[in-house]
């Protein structure tokens, strides 16, 4: 994604690559970059608090949030922090959920940018729901949320649970990208919420219960749709998945670097063409 962007800008000479870091190392690993020629660097799960503890200067989103996925390396030798998550998210959301009731599913680092988004966008009311509730307290404390023991009603849902990631929670061949013709027949309706309802059981809800939300956002990135999606598209709603939003918060750290306009289109082909099957 980073490389045809490059490539699309006019910065052949610029390169991304993928470099795994365990724990123990990160502080030593991301300060021995810049000497090594890197301008910045994305950081992801377990790193992003450490990424945020480490940099001499934070933005706003980062130190709110609590965690960052972009770090850039200054001239001068200073380490800035920056969140892309929550306003790549922000950006996608737009004016969709200004006013509207929204339900977030987790209370990791990505539930936190996720409500920071929700807030940041205007969302008249946001509730956190996890399987830990202790979590989901913690996290709608630290933004002045709800917390939520069950899943309920609201007009956007975002998932920010690693449910759906693997194939072991796959999603339904059978279940269509569009609802033509689902609602018409309640046997077949019946038959697909039964098949579904064990998959979603991992996100606290039913395939019924995804009808109630008319915007579905998933932040996992996979081949083909998540159960969550599939459920959602079959219903009529309004998706969004994690590989849209991977090319957001992507966007914002490219520009960040190389101080130019990304491409997003560019960004979201090449990213879409490396998604096996």
């Amino acid at each position: 994604m980073h490389n045809a962007a490059l490539t699309a800008v006019g910065l052949a000479d610029w390169r991304y690559q993928r470099l795994p870091v365990p724990p123990q190392l990160f502080d030593e690993t991301v300060r021995g970059l810049p000497a090594l020629g890197f301008l910045g660097a994305n950081v992801t799960i377990p790193h992003k608090a450490a990424a945020l503890a480490l940099a001499d200067d934070a933005s706003g989103a980062a130190r709110e949030i609590g965690a960052a996925n972009t770090l850039t390396f200054g001239a001068d030798g200073r380490i800035a922090a920056e969140n892309t998550d929550g306003p790549g998210l922000v950006d996608l959301l737009g004016e969709d959920v200004r006013g509207r009731r929204a339900l977030v599913l987790g209370a990791g680092g990505s539930a936190r940018a996720a409500v920071w988004a929700l807030t940041r966008a205007g969302a008249g009311d946001v509730a956190v729901w996890n399987r830990t509730a202790e979590r989901a307290i913690e996290l709608a404390s630290a933004f002045g949320v709800r917390a939520v023991d069950a899943a309920e009603e609201a007009d956007v849902l975002v998932n920010c649970t690693s449910v759906g990631l693997t194939d072991a929670d796959p999603p339904n061949p059978e279940i269509p990208d569009s609802d033509a013709g689902f609602r018409d027949d309640p046997d077949i309706r019946l038959e697909r919420s039964a098949t579904q309802d064990c998959a979603l059981n991992h996100y606290g809800l039913t395939f019924d219960q995804v009808g109630e939300y008319a915007h579905v956002v998933d932040l996992v990135y996979r081949p083909g749709a998540t159960p969550l999606l599939a459920a959602a598209r079959a219903h009529g709603a309004r998706t969004l998945d994690g590989l849209s939003i991977l090319v957001a918060q992507g966007a914002l750290s490219f520009e960040l670097w190389t101080g130019r306009p990304a491409p997003r289109a560019e960004m979201e082909r090449a990213a879409r063409s490396e998604q096996p099957g």
